[in-house]
């Protein structure tokens, strides 16, 4: 009867859900090469290929199909073996940006609470600005927010995030009538941005609808009353970048940033893990 190696099939795990040998690695604290050498050993000692490697692509073989569900199961079963020890409940108090939640934040909780199930996630979802004021000021244990002061040093770099002027397919600007834009209520830095690339362009504009969060924005647009600036990857289902299309500015993209001071070991995986989901849902 064949061993499997669980550290081997969690390895297998995590690149099967992030896509991504690179943030397999960043999830378990390891390198590329050897959560690599793991899943080839993996392979040999199944007699079976479970994954297709390209240059950009890393998808998962039909055996590979086959076996993910028992492989979850296996990485369940140990971590609840593990758990029989009466692992303290830790929580986590993290605040994010609501320009960086969008739909795969179910799959970023899932992956979190797959690599701890005794972690207790608090999420607060803000500005950048508040979150960063209250990760200053020791109310959160992490902040991930957009990096709007280039001064700051501190952080960690996760991904760079493309805006666009996300709207509705069908959405349509008569020629001579001002854009008719969704934006959050001042003081935003993003809404400071697209106005300020409309006004530097030339471009008459008028605001429309006011949201309270990206998802009152994302309303918005898909209702066709409006475009909004928005990071793509957080944009609704079906809404396109009609920057092109209307001759509108080309929008910087923005770092999303991580803080935290936490240095237990714990904590250090449960936000290793929280960077790569994030980054390969931005993939």
């Amino acid at each position: 009867m064949k061993t499997l190696d669980v550290e081997a099939v969690q390895a297998f795990v995590l690149v099967a859900d992030l896509a991504s040998f690179t943030r397999a690695a960043e999830a378990m604290g390891s390198t590329q090469s050897a959560v690599s050498l793991k899943i080839k050993r993996l392979e040999s000692g199944l007699g079976r290929r479970l994954l297709e490697r390209t240059p950009r692509l890393v998808r998962l073989s039909a055996e590979g199909t086959a076996f993910l569900a028992s492989a979850r199961h296996l990485v369940a079963a140990h971590q609840m073996a593990i758990g029989s020890f009466a692992v303290e409940r830790r929580r986590l108090v993290v605040g994010i940006s609501h320009h960086l939640v969008g739909a795969d934040l179910a799959q970023v909780l899932k992956r979190l609470s797959a690599a701890d199930p005794a972690l207790v996630m608090e999420l607060r979802i803000d500005t950048s600005r508040l979150m960063l004021e209250a990760y200053d000021a020791g109310a959160l244990d992490a902040a991930i927010v957009l990096r709007h002061d280039v001064r700051r040093r501190d952080g960690e770099v996760l991904l760079e995030e493309q805006f666009g002027w996300m709207a509705a397919p069908d959405f349509n600007c008569p020629p001579g009538e001002p854009l008719r834009l969704a934006t959050q209520a001042e003081p935003c830095n993003v809404r400071g941005m697209a106005v300020g690339a409309l006004d530097a362009a030339g471009i008459p504009w008028t605001e429309v609808f006011v949201g309270g969060g990206v998802a009152t924005l994302g309303a918005a647009i898909s209702a066709g009353l409006a475009v909004a600036a928005l990071v793509r990857r957080v944009a609704p289902a079906g809404c396109v970048d009609l920057g092109p299309r209307l001759g509108l500015p080309k929008l910087p993209g923005c770092e999303a940033m991580l803080y935290s001071n936490l240095t237990d070991p714990r904590a250090r995986g449960a936000l290793r893990t929280l960077g790569a989901a994030f980054r390969a849902g931005a993939g």
